[in-house]
């Protein structure tokens, strides 16, 4: 018999682990804590792909470093020396038919200014801007709306379409009109809720200072490197080709029911899944939980990485996010081997993005995917002066797919996460992306946040840590 509790944590990605390892810490050696994954390797949406034998990052491949979660993790288990940051290359946004560059300042695409988008708008919407601190303008504390009916009625359409929704298909995998400002841009809606007399006047608030100091980080090794080191520290053995079915109450524990094995019997689960997985495995009297996340939508994508001959040449820019309109399948690509100099040696490698909330992208075959990336890499490449790469320069390629990828946080997201969150039996929390935000550190975040609730109930009633330990 274990001298600790026993926790299962359904889920080996990144919140999964992140949330085993704030277990371990808080718990001990003693603690048994199983992790249980259903498909065949951790990660999550943070996975790697060999192409042309170079190990890439397939899911996301960078970080916020302004934000400390993710930075204080990689400190912690030894990695900051393998820390990248960005080289110099700007990214551009395919907009009006042409390659245009980044606006900027911006807030998630949303200007404070006319001059930041003068070359991608209409010349009514930035007038309309620019009219904008003087027109009538009323908002009510607590109001939630969508992003895009926000700014296309205090900017114009074409801000949105050219500016914003660029910024958050690739960040949300769903255009402005699909995202809610309370849970995508809380620091505007703050603003608003404070009293700001305009959407012009918000946004200025909260522009960060210019600063020439990176914004985001990757490790050289790829986030694999992140999640092996986080099964080391967390003193972990997931279980792979593991899924859960269900979990019921049992005593003071719970029963987590594996596919073809006998139940585990546990003090206390953290799920670390997606909101329709977790819906589905809660507690049928948890009726409250499972009703809001179930109401929760998810955006499928896939990703084609392509490595090309190292003599191929592309545009001088780190990548490309593409405009809604434009005549292209793909809503981004990265140009990986001009945004990361450890990538820069060796075949050249992209990565295009495909699939917002709404986009048929499952069903698309993986070799119309591919051409599809090949056709829209090269219509990038003519636009910028060059040429599109040839057949024979086009070494590698492989698809990720996700089919169920990033939650919709659209309007009311933030009132559907409390929902969930008040109505959690004891002994349950969960993590992943569907709370507090989509970024590596927000879902490192939320993951100790929920190792927290379940160190509190497990140490409750101490000595006896709450509830029936596993053998």
């Amino acid at each position: 018999m274990s001298d600790g509790p026993r926790v299962a944590v359904v889920g080996a990605g990144i919140s999964g682990l992140a949330a085993a390892l704030a277990l371990r810490d808080a718990l001990g050696s003693t603690a048994r804590i199983d992790v249980l994954e259903g498909s065949s390797r951790p990660g999550g949406l943070l996975t790697s792909r060999s192409v042309a034998g170079v190990d890439v990052d397939a899911g996301a491949e960078s970080f916020i470093v302004r934000r400390p979660e993710a930075v204080r993790l990689i400190e912690r288990l030894g990695l900051s020396g393998h820390v990248v940051t960005p080289t110099t290359r700007r990214p551009a946004v395919l907009a009006r038919g042409a390659l245009q560059p980044l606006p900027r300042p911006t807030v998630m695409g949303i200007p404070a200014t006319p001059e930041a988008v003068a070359a991608v708008a209409d010349a009514d919407d930035l007038a309309t801007m620019a009219s904008e601190p003087d027109r009538p303008w009323s908002w009510t504390p607590g109001d939630d709306v969508a992003i895009g009916e926000l700014v296309a009625d205090r900017f114009g359409r074409s801000v949105v379409d050219r500016s914003v929704d660029p910024m958050l298909s690739g960040v949300y995998s769903a255009r402005a009109d699909d995202i809610g400002l309370r849970a995508a841009l809380p620091q505007i809606a703050a603003r608003l809720d404070a009293g700001a007399p305009s959407l012009t006047a918000a946004v200025s608030a909260v522009l960060p200072p210019p600063s020439d100091a990176p914004v985001f980080g990757a490790l050289d090794g790829g986030y694999r490197t992140l999640i092996d080191a986080l099964v080391d520290a967390a003193g972990v053995e997931p279980r792979y080709d593991t899924p859960v079915t269900a979990m019921t109450r049992d005593g003071n524990g719970w029963a987590v029911s594996v596919e073809g094995e006998p139940d585990l019997t546990c003090d206390a689960v953290v799920l670390a899944v997606p909101a329709p997985a977790a819906a589905a495995l809660l507690d049928p009297d948890a009726t409250q939980s499972v009703s809001a996340l179930s109401r929760v939508q998810v955006a499928g994508s896939a990703l084609v990485v392509l490595a090309l001959d190292e003599a191929t040449t592309l545009p001088d820019h780190s990548g490309v996010l593409v405009a809604t309109g434009e005549a292209t399948t793909a809503k981004a690509i990265t140009l990986s081997s001009q945004k990361w100099p450890h990538l820069g040696i060796g075949p050249r490698l992209v990565r295009v993005s495909f699939g917002r909330l709404g986009d048929p992208v499952d069903a698309v075959a993986d070799d119309e995917l591919i051409g599809a990336a090949v056709t829209d890499l090269g219509l990038v490449c003519t636009l910028a002066g060059g040429s599109a790469p040839r057949p024979d320069e086009v070494l590698d390629a492989v698809v990720q797919r996700w089919p169920v990828g990033l939650p919709r946080y659209g309007p009311g997201h933030l009132a559907l996460v409390a929902e969930a969150d008040a109505a959690l039996p004891d002994g349950v929390a969960t993590c992943g992306a569907t709370y507090a935000g989509v970024g590596v550190p927000a879902c490192i975040a939320r993951a100790q946040v929920a190792a927290a609730r379940i160190v509190t109930h497990l140490t409750a009633d101490a000595p006896g840590a709450g509830g029936t330990m596993g053998t």
